[in-house]
């Protein structure tokens, strides 16, 4: 598989240090643009990749049809080492762990970091094969507004304890063998997907 057959317009090559932020994305919004943009910055990535999946396994009701939120998020996610991908979709993964295998057999020799939330971190423990995740893949952690100290706090932080970095080797991450995990305080916007489907869905009332 390689994502230019899926009209990306983005070859990813060996070597290359690239980021992995998945989702619903439903809707895409500022905050994780913000997020992308520190993640690239901090992490010191080559490119960022999008997984605009079909659907999250652990909410109960499903998302906008899939391609209303690519074409979204194509449109507010305007940035040349920014690429928006439907790949769990067209691949037949369903959860994360079997998604990153899929791109690490796609793209042998591209160093992957997997990025999520603090608030993700605080749940990890519950996602299908987390331990398989953070066996195979660095994991770059961005915080939240109000979720630092769930996230420090919880189950998957404890268990691999000794595999983080700190802060300021954030840059390194890419470059280190899983599991290797880094947590980075950064500016956020206080936004989520939520919140915005709450308030579109209240104006639609009105």
């Amino acid at each position: 598989m390689i994502f230019d057959a899926y009209r990306t317009g983005v070859s990813l090559v060996p070597g290359q240090k690239v980021g992995v932020l998945g989702g619903s994305f439903d809707p895409p919004h500022a905050g994780h643009v913000h997020i992308t943009l520190e993640a690239l910055r901090r992490f010191r990535l080559d490119r960022i990749v999008w997984l605009v999946s079909p659907g999250n396994p652990l909410k109960p009701r499903g998302p906008a049809p899939l391609a209303d939120r690519m074409a979204a998020a194509r449109a507010i996610m305007r940035h040349p080492r920014v690429m928006v991908s439907d790949f769990e979709s067209l691949a037949g993964t369903r959860y994360t762990a079997s998604t990153l295998r899929a791109l690490h057999a796609a793209y042998r020799g591209t160093r992957f970091v997997w990025l999520m939330g603090a608030d993700n971190l605080a749940q990890f423990h519950r996602w299908d094969d987390w331990h398989g995740i953070m066996q195979s893949t660095p994991v770059g952690v961005l915080a939240r507004p109000g979720s630092r100290l769930a996230a420090r706090g919880s189950v998957a932080a404890a268990v691999y304890a000794g595999a983080r970095l700190p802060a300021q080797a954030a840059p390194l991450l890419a470059m280190r063998p899983a599991p290797a995990w880094c947590f980075v305080n950064v500016p956020m916007v206080d936004l989520s997907s939520t919140e915005l489907r709450r308030i579109r869905a209240k104006d639609a009332e009105t």
